[in-house]
């Protein structure tokens, strides 16, 4: 089995904020993950990552919010699309 596309959205705002969401299946899980998606979800303002979430091999299942990268339990495609959406939303409303 090769890696299949599952979702690849971008979005870019008047503003120049944009979104990103790049989601795989792989063949095999990308150690230390357990499961057999590959992501990356962001969200860019002014050249800044400011919320992204990703399982890079070899760190696993993360995020990072306010500037620091913190470990991300995964639980399925679905919860993972809203976690990155309710961070937006609370970094939206924050401003």
């Amino acid at each position: 089995m090769r890696a299949e596309l599952i979702t690849r959205f971008k979005d870019v705002a008047p503003d120049g904020e944009v979104i990103e969401m790049v989601i795989w299946r792989i063949p095999r899980p990308a150690p230390p993950c357990a499961h057999d998606f590959k992501y990356r979800l962001v969200l860019v303002v002014q050249g800044e990552r400011i919320i992204g979430f990703d399982n890079e091999r070899g760190k696993g299942d993360h995020c990072h919010l306010d500037g620091a990268e913190r470990p991300y339990a995964f639980v399925d495609i679905d919860t993972l699309v809203e976690d990155f959406i309710a961070e937006v939303e609370r970094w939206r409303n924050a401003r």
